[in-house]
């Protein structure tokens, strides 16, 4: 369909990663997690249903031929409702109740990799999805910024250097702190290479982290916009992550990625593409999908050897 007009409807932390997108016509922020909390907090009440409010008008003040809803869960299937839609296609699935809102569906395959599975969506539609493109728009501002910020702390955006994400949102998918430190210390002393931190709001993680090194390292957490990061691991020599968002991004550019699995499959949602590396050990009990446990043993099984020795056949450096 070349010629239709497309909205993406976005929560706003994500908002930035499809920003400028060529093939979008408008992306339209859903607030919810901050609309929710002022309501339970009672907090600005008036403003929060007024803005409510103003998100419905704007998703409906065009008539819809096809909405698609690639998450199945309720708090996309109800934005599907409010839409108004004629086509409302989703997965055949009763997951959080959101096939009661649609009225074309396709089978959901949890066999597959994520990305595959999106993808069954707009197959179903005809769509050419063997030569899928995963765009990222990347302006000026963003190449200059990041520059900036690894000039300012030392490392010539042109050298190789290794950026580290070591926060996730399940307490189950992170890795030990003194790990990550010994693991960091060992990269920037035997493979040469500058360690530069990433993430959003967790600082107390990094700096815990990097109170435990012995070598110096950048913290450029909560620098970046995910458009600056999507540059950033664009420039990096390779990314090591747990299962978290900044791995799909890393994946998304293809800068190799080394990435950390306990609690999840990453057959289904492991970094998607060629050259990247899954360490996990594969207990019995690993994927359980647990975002609390009380011994993390699958994690706590992954060691510093485990980990450096991916990161050194990646970066092509000769252990001595």
């Amino acid at each position: 369909y070349p010629d239709a007009h497309i909205t993406w409807v976005i929560e706003e932390d994500s908002a930035d990663i499809i920003a400028g997108h060529p093939c979008l016509d408008r992306a339209l922020v859903f607030r919810r997690k901050n609309c929710f909390r002022n309501l339970r907090a009672l907090r600005d009440v008036n403003k929060t249903i007024g803005d409510i409010r103003s998100f419905v008008a704007t998703l409906r003040d065009r008539k819809y031929d096809l909405v698609v809803d690639f998450h199945g869960l309720l708090k996309s299937s109800i934005v599907v409702l409010l839409s108004g839609g004629k086509r409302r296609l989703g997965y055949d699935s009763m997951q959080e109740l959101s096939g009661l809102f649609l009225n074309e569906k396709v089978y959901e395959d949890m066999g597959k990799h994520a990305v595959d599975r999106y993808l069954d969506l707009p197959r179903h539609l005809g769509a050419d999805t063997d030569r899928s493109e995963f765009y990222i728009h990347i302006e000026e501002e963003n190449r200059r910024r990041v520059g900036h910020l690894l000039e300012e702390s030392g490392i010539n955006p042109k050298d190789r250097f290794v950026s580290v994400n070591p926060v996730a949102l399940w307490d189950t998918k992170m890795w030990e702190d003194d790990k990550f430190a010994h693991l960091c210390d060992r990269i920037a002393g035997e493979l040469k290479l500058p360690v530069v931190f990433t993430g959003g709001r967790d600082k107390e993680t990094v700096e815990h982290i990097r109170s435990l090194m012995q070598l110096p390292s950048v913290d450029l957490t909560g620098k970046t916009t995910l458009r600056d990061l999507t540059y950033l691991y664009e420039l990096s020599t390779l990314v090591i992550t747990t299962d978290s968002g900044p791995m799909h991004v890393s994946a998304t550019v293809g800068t190799p990625t080394v990435a950390l699995f306990g609690p999840t499959d990453p057959a289904r949602t492991g970094p998607y593409g060629e050259g990247h590396t899954v360490i996990r050990r594969g207990l019995l009990c690993s994927p359980c999908f647990l975002k609390k446990c009380k011994t993390k043993e699958c994690m706590r099984e992954i060691s510093v050897d485990d980990v450096f020795n991916a990161v050194a056949g990646k970066t092509g450096k000769n252990i001595q």
